[in-house]
C-alpha cells in the first residue's frame, strides 16, 4: 500500500528555491556581461565581423 511522504519543511523548501533562483541570476549576469562586451567590442572570446 502507498504511504504518503513526509512533508518538506518550509525552511528547506525556501533554501532549495533560493538555490534555484541564484543559478538563474548568475546565468543572466554572465549573458548580460557577454552581450555588453560584444556590443562594446571588448570581447576576447568571440570574433565578430563589424561593418564600419
Amino acid at each position: 500500500m502507498a504511504v504518503p511522504k513526509k512533508r518538506t519543511s518550509s525552511s528547506k523548501k525556501r533554501i532549495r528555491k533560493n538555490i534555484w533562483k541564484r543559478k538563474g541570476y548568475w546565468a543572466a549576469l554572465k549573458a548580460f556581461s557577454l552581450a555588453k562586451s560584444l556590443s562594446t567590442g571588448n570581447s576576447k572570446s568571440f570574433f565578430c565581423v563589424t561593418n564600419k
